[in-house]
This record gives structure tokens, sequence and C-alpha cells, in this order.
């Protein structure tokens, strides 16, 4: 069933649902406005501020590290060591 049904409105109620008369606006462009250096730099140091405070708060103590700086000297010590004996073994020509 396809029917529409419509009903003639009333003048009254027709005008309730028109919007208010519209006054012409004059469009302004907007200034193009720049930021200068001071707010520039405020915004870097500000960001460079919110990085730093989010670090992360676990500092390593220093034993750990100093066994790790160990241990690496260790290694290049016995890599070293092994690099001499390999050109000791070699002939000379």
């Amino acid at each position: 069933m396809n029917t529409v049904v419509t009903s003639t409105r009333n003048p009254e109620e027709t005008r309730l649902h028109e919007h208010p008369p519209q006054h012409n606006l004059t469009v302004y462009a907007h200034e193009l406005r720049r930021v200068g250096l001071l707010d520039r730099a405020a915004l870097r140091v500000g960001v460079a501020l919110i990085t730093w405070g989010r670090r992360s708060a676990l500092v390593e103590s220093h034993a750990p590290r100093t066994q790790r700086v160990g241990l690496h000297e260790a290694l290049r010590e016995r890599e070293l060591a092994a690099e001499r004996m390999r050109h000791l073994g070699t002939p000379r020509s």
C-alpha cells in the first residue's frame, strides 16, 4: 500500500517552523597570525620537559654497571689475544 497522507498546514504553524531572517554577514578573512620566536622556544622547552619527566625512573646501580663494563673489557682482551695468536701462527711472506 503506497499511500502518502499529507495535511494542509495552517499558516500559523508554517511560520513557527521557519528560521528567523538571516542578515547578510560580511565574511572577513582571518588574519594570518605568525607564531613568535619566544612562543616556539617555550613550546620546545615544554615538550622537552614533558619528555624528560616521563623517562624511566629506574636507574641502574653502580655494581651491575661496573660488572658489565668489566665483562666487556675481558671479552675485548680475549678477542685481541685470539687475534694476536692468529697473526703469530701465520707464516710471513
